[in-house]
């Protein structure tokens, strides 16, 4: 695969994950939903287990989502590695969303550490993996 397919996939799932965290934080939450494929593998902060198939994720996800109201979002430090083939793309990033507080002011809601696996299938890309980590900083560094 050519340095110009590869940069063009790097771009458009990059494009495309904030297109469907858009939706998310604007109350639609479909974007996501509909773009999981059906054996999706799902890692998520308030679950102590792995989800797996696109209507588990997806039962999950509608009995936990509320309209967030989130009023901008920061992408920082995404990263795209994308397989010879052009058919697989991993998608990392971290995300801070804000809201507003009473006083119309902006204040961070979450710091998200995100991972999301692309896969093209039928011409098409689906998420086939997703694990959502909310950032934090740990008393002590450790490896385990």
């Amino acid at each position: 695969m050519n340095l110009n397919t590869q940069q063009g996939i790097r771009f458009s799932r990059a494009r495309s994950e904030r297109s469907l965290n858009e939706r998310w934080s604007a109350g639609d939450n479909r974007g996501y939903l509909d773009n999981y494929h059906e054996d999706i593998s799902y890692f998520d902060p308030a679950l102590e287990s792995l989800l797996v198939g696109r209507d588990a994720v997806v039962e999950h996800i509608q009995k936990l989502y509320k309209n967030p109201h989130i009023v901008r979002s920061e992408y920082l430090n995404p990263h795209v590695i994308s397989s010879e083939a052009g058919d697989l793309a991993v998608l990392s990033y971290n995300l801070l969303t804000y809201v507003a507080d009473d006083n119309g002011a902006e204040q961070l809601l979450r710091a998200w550490n995100a991972t999301e696996v692309y896969r093209k299938i039928a011409d098409a890309w689906r998420i086939v993996h997703s694990n959502w980590a909310i950032t934090q900083s740990m008393a002590t560094a450790s490896a385990s």
